[in-house]
């Protein structure tokens, strides 16, 4: 017998049926938290308990990046043109945070689906560490250079002088950033779904109170324009942060860690990194993609970006429930590959599939018809509506191929396997979204449509193989 079976708890896959529980019984449950094992309830079950809280935390989430975009729009188009290209060096961060999260969820839902929940503790220990490595050089080139930052997105002059603040704030205090995913992601795989979204209850309520009262002041605080925004960010996720640590240290319904587990052990560490180097490289790829189609778009004008990133707050606003089942599916996959039932683990993904289909199916028709009033929900320039519109509209056309997409990579990340999807990123948005947009766009002539029709292109071709890809699984095998 190998160490490895010696560890793990084979128990049966569970069939019994669950209906006599009444829906209010099942969402309170959902949202309190239970100490329910996610490898023997009923799936369908197992899926809402983990969703619910998911989505809820996730639609918060989405609410304040709307809210906040909101607020910044009152200042001007190059006030949220700051804001879209701080955030194209932001989601280089995003990648490292979210590609270590999705590595953080597997290896800790791996180890709670085999009963070793002192491992588990141990783990997330060590990825919290490897967090606070990691913010320290983004910190100090957002602080000093700035400026420079700006100035090689493209920006303009009001955003070299004037929101180079909102920069050095959000680059700076990126720890915050770094913590809040890699905990949370803690708290997901082993689970403890309610707490993550607590947390960010927590931290963008916050957020949406003081951001209007930073940028705007209010009796004795001061007016501080866009940089108020960053600063209520950094105040609302620093406290969502604190509330972390302090669940984590004195226990969560299915993780705690205890003190004496603060210590390096180079084993597990490397073993987080390894594992992560796939979710990093993917999420890279996607994000430095976007900071290209960025690029191109910031030669085109103030009013294209800020149509640009109004466009997309507003698809993750709507996607963030989408996004919130596939982490469910994340952890579904990670628990029930460790306790030994992959055939479930796969039922679980495609159940979920088909519930993300049908919401972004809905989101569709939203888009379709009611894309140029989304836009203007935000802003009176006719400039920045029609190209966010323009954009809304074209994601229309497939969005519901995104749900497919979230869940089906969620799959691959949960059970370890996150190379795969490095692989097929570096295909589909290095290879082919980033030259068919530069070509649509400044060969073609055809300006914002040829890259928003490029993003169309690549992003409904690489969900359609992902899916496919899924269905073979090979993912299944996977060891972590």
């Amino acid at each position: 017998m190998t160490e490895h079976e010696t560890t793990v708890d084979r128990r049966p896959e569970p069939v019994a049926s669950d209906d006599s529980r009444s829906l209010w019984s099942e969402l309170r449950d959902a949202i309190r938290g239970t100490n329910a094992d996610y490898t023997r309830i009923p799936l369908r079950r197992a899926v809402f308990l983990l969703a619910v809280p998911m989505v809820l935390e996730l639609v918060l989430e989405s609410t304040f990046a709307v809210v906040d975009i909101w607020f910044v729009a009152k200042l001007g188009p190059s006030a949220v043109a700051t804001v879209g290209l701080t955030e194209t060096y932001l989601f280089l961060l995003y990648s490292i945070a979210m590609g270590l999260a999705m590595s953080v969820t597997a290896v800790v839902a791996r180890r709670i689906g085999e009963n070793r929940r002192e491992d588990a503790a141990i783990s997330a220990v060590q990825a919290i560490f490897i967090a606070l490595l990691v913010s320290v050089p983004f910190a100090v080139v957002g602080i000093v250079w700035a400026k420079d930052l700006l100035r090689l997105m493209g920006a303009d002059a009001w955003s070299i002088e004037h929101g180079y603040r909102y920069t050095q704030w959000m680059l700076g205090g990126n720890a915050i950033i770094m913590l809040l995913f890699v905990i949370n992601a803690i708290f997901r795989g082993a689970g403890d779904a309610a707490i993550a979204m607590r947390v960010l209850w927590l931290a963008n309520g916050l957020n949406i109170v003081l951001c209007p009262l930073l940028i705007f002041g209010f009796g004795p605080v001061p007016a501080l324009g866009i940089e108020g925004a960053a600063i209520a960010t950094n105040i609302g996720r620093g406290a969502g942060v604190a509330l972390q640590l302090y669940v984590l240290f004195h226990g969560g319904k299915h993780i705690r860690v205890a003190w004496s587990q603060l210590a390096l052990q180079g084993a597990v560490l490397w073993n987080i990194v390894r594992t992560s180097l796939g979710g990093i490289g993917q999420m890279i790829v996607s994000m430095t993609s976007w900071i290209f189609l960025m690029r191109i778009l910031s030669s085109m004008g103030s009013e294209v970006v800020a149509g640009a990133t109004i466009a997309i707050r507003i698809m993750m606003f709507t996607l963030m429930p989408a996004w919130g089942m596939s982490n469910a599916a994340a952890t579904l996959v990670g628990q029930n590959l460790g306790a030994q039932h992959p055939e479930r683990a796969e039922a679980a993904v495609w159940r979920i599939g088909w519930y993300n289909m049908a919401f972004t199916m809905a989101i569709s028709v939203l888009f379709f018809f009611f894309h140029h009033d989304l836009i203007a929900l935000f802003t009176d320039d006719a400039k920045v509506i029609d190209v966010g519109g323009e954009w809304l509209q074209i994601l229309s056309y497939s969005y519901f191929v995104y749900g497919w997409w979230m869940v089906s990579v969620q799959a691959f990340n949960g059970a370890g396997d996150t190379m795969t999807p490095t692989r097929i990123n570096v295909v589909f948005f290095w290879l082919i979204q980033i030259p068919l947009a530069y070509a649509l766009a400044v060969w073609m002539g055809w300006q914002e449509l040829g890259v928003f029709w490029a993003v169309f292109v690549s992003e409904t071709s690489v969900g359609l193989f992902t899916l496919w890809l899924f269905s073979r699984g090979g993912w299944k095998t996977m060891k972590v």
